[in-house]
């Protein structure tokens, strides 16, 4: 496939995307991902409402419970369409719920969306875990597809969103932030613990979602304020 010819069919998929309604979309190559042959990525970043996020105080509330599945059932329903459309031009795709464990793997998706937008220069991930879109930092909701179509990254590389400020350490009531800086090839276990924030969710929220959000390191994280 020539080159102009990849860079148009993005081109029409990314306005596909944005015309519905997603707040950015990236490409990316995986490089040997279990995955088979579908090799290349697309992301869907989907912002999350700063009304709705900075109610969060001590403990998330029921409205941002509800904007966190809706904004999930939205993605789900992007890739779909995205999906249908790569496969109306000759590619196989998979989609990659906005949020689904995998059997066995209580805490991971079939496939990392962070690692997918990292490598599709949307931004990174920070001390939190969390990643960190260039623009609206931690508010952020994402999708991926993995798809045989081929595609090339856009834009460059991010890795200085991260402040390095530990308020999401501070604030984490779990203490499931361990402190450590993200960095390539690093485990995640080395810097967030999902079990810890598991557990204390499922205890300390249940009342709210039957304690499946949190939602406090995103609240005060500061790099949702990129633009200052």
């Amino acid at each position: 496939m020539a080159q102009n010819d990849i860079l148009s069919l993005q081109k029409e998929l990314k306005e596909l995307l944005l015309n519905e309604g997603v707040s950015d979309v990236g490409f990316s190559y995986l490089g040997n991902a279990d995955t088979g042959e579908l090799q290349n990525a697309v992301s869907i970043v989907v912002k999350l409402s700063d009304a709705i996020i900075d109610e969060i105080t001590l403990e998330p509330t029921p409205t941002y419970f509800n904007h966190y599945r809706t904004v999930n059932a939205f993605i789900d329903r992007c890739l779909l369409k995205a999906g249908l459309f790569l496969e109306s031009k000759g590619y196989k795709y998979i989609t990659v719920a906005a949020s689904q464990s995998m059997p066995g793997t209580p805490f991971n998706g079939r496939f990392s969306h962070k690692e997918a937008a990292r490598k599709a220069g949307l931004g990174t991930i920070g001390k939190n875990s969390l990643f960190l879109h260039k623009e609206y930092g931690a508010r952020v909701r994402l999708g991926t597809i993995i798809t045989d179509c081929p595609v090339e990254r856009d834009c460059e590389l991010i890795n200085d969103i991260c402040k390095g400020c530990n308020l999401c350490v501070k604030a984490c009531p779990s203490g499931a932030i361990l402190g450590n800086d993200w960095h390539e090839g690093v485990k995640r276990e080395e810097i967030f613990s999902p079990q810890i924030c598991s557990d204390y969710m499922k205890k300390a929220y249940h009342h709210i979602g039957r304690g499946v959000v949190c939602g406090i390191c995103m609240k005060v994280c500061p790099a949702n304020n990129s633009k200052n």
